[in-house]
């Protein structure tokens, strides 16, 4: 009987070696991604953000640093950077599209305090919406309704709708007085 890594061939050894160079880094990245997560975590603590966000932040972390991890193993298991390169693509078409409507948001509200078609105590009308302005942000525009509810608008509704801004009615000058005779 011959031993098991006698009857490799060097290109089976070769194989072997990357496999396992890739399980390792998958470990580094795992016991990475616990101490940036807990790390990421306890900054966003110390900034008192709120307990349900810094649990989210942390997870998010932890799960990103993980996938990047397995990306990378693949890849030197692999010998090739391909997968890495589709694995990080598709990770961005995926982010890309799931961010669109708030980087659509994002622009709108630049381009509406841009332009300043209406301020805040304006009362305006989007849809069936309509209210007073009580703040402009880079992605809300916040409207107070006549019932005194707080109703957020995304900015890409102003931006891409017709936004009906009600104007006060001014009463026509008065008519001057005659001057007295004399």
């Amino acid at each position: 009987m011959t031993p098991l890594l006698g009857s490799l061939s060097p290109a089976d050894v070769n194989n072997i070696v990357f496999v396992v160079i890739g399980i390792a880094v998958l470990v580094v990245f795992v016991v990475a991604s616990r101490f940036i997560a807990h790390t990421i975590a306890s900054q966003l603590s110390r900034r008192n953000v709120r307990t349900d966000m810094v649990v989210l932040g942390r997870r998010v972390v932890y799960v990103l640093v993980i996938g990047v991890g397995i990306l990378a193993g693949l890849g030197i298991a692999t010998k090739t950077a391909n997968v890495t390169l589709v694995g990080i693509l598709l990770a961005t078409l995926v982010a890309a599209l799931g961010l669109q409507q708030l980087l659509q948001d994002y622009v709108s509200g630049y381009y509406v305090l841009i332009e300043r078609h209406f301020r805040i105590g304006d009362r305006i009308a989007v849809d069936s919406l309509t209210g007073t302005v009580v703040d402009v942000k880079l992605r809300v525009t916040l409207l107070r309704s006549d019932t005194g509810d707080l109703i957020v608008v995304p900015n890409s509704e102003l931006f891409n709708k017709a936004v009906t801004v009600y104007t006060k009615r001014v009463d026509e000058a008065p008519a001057p007085t005659p001057a007295p005779p004399g």
